[in-house]
């Protein structure tokens, strides 16, 4: 893959072969993230769980204390005075039944996440198609399929984000932008990490966290050593 002069630069930073602290890593992200726009810093985490078998499964949720730098906008399923509280909480959009051939048939995903009340699954469940592949559907280990959506909305708000394993048994996860202090990043970095320790599956057995690579939207990727954790 050809790459850059400016990517082929900030890579001359990085030492492929070294392991880095996160501190390290994390200031040498944010140096090599040399883009015109405020680039995202996402984590990778390569796992040696195996996400075919359900109880190897990885998914959760957790609140960044600085968020992910990012406007989310929220979907609400709901009916009723739940429709209410969803509005008076800040979702963007909120609706039931009518909302779905809006996303079927024309094709409308001017949304980040979804949130839904138990009682709307059945018709959310119509829309698995297009909303599963995206990482959309809403998941009560997510806190997305809830009763409170009035707390869901306001922890997605202040930054809460989601993790799952991928088909190739990594996570990857939004930690911040670029323009976050180091320290920022630093905080955000550690409640994730702390979340997924948590998350680890009981049936794993030998290595979890195989390899972590935290990197900026366009730039080179920083490998963390992940003994560390």
């Amino acid at each position: 893959m050809k790459r850059g002069k400016k990517y082929q630069e900030a890579a001359k930073a990085i030492d492929r072969a070294v392991l880095y602290d996160p501190e390290e890593a994390i200031g040498l992200v944010k140096k090599v993230a040399v883009a015109k726009f405020d680039e995202t810093i996402e984590v990778h985490i390569r796992t040696g769980c195996d996400g075919r078998h359900a109880d190897q499964q990885i998914r959760g949720a957790v609140v960044l204390p600085h968020g992910t730098g990012k406007q989310i906008r929220v979907l609400v399923f709901a009916k009723d005075a739940k429709l209410e509280e969803a509005q008076a909480a800040g979702a963007e959009f909120v609706g039931g039944e009518e909302l779905i051939p809006k996303i079927q048939n024309d094709g409308w995903l001017d949304f980040d996440v979804v949130v839904a009340t138990p009682d709307m699954m059945g018709v959310v469940g119509r829309l698995g198609r297009v909303l599963g592949p995206k990482g959309l559907m809403p998941n009560p280990k997510a806190g997305t399929v809830t009763m409170d959506v009035a707390k869901a909305i306001t922890e997605i708000k202040a930054g809460k984000i989601e993790y799952r394993l991928d088909k190739t048994n990594i996570v990857h996860v939004p930690i911040g932008k670029a323009s976050f202090s180091e320290e920022q990043l630093k905080e955000n970095f550690q409640t994730l990490i702390e979340a997924i320790i948590k998350a680890r599956p009981s049936a794993l057995k030998g290595q979890y966290m195989r390899s972590i690579t935290i990197a900026p939207t366009m730039g080179p990727g920083v490998k963390i050593n992940p003994a560390k954790f």
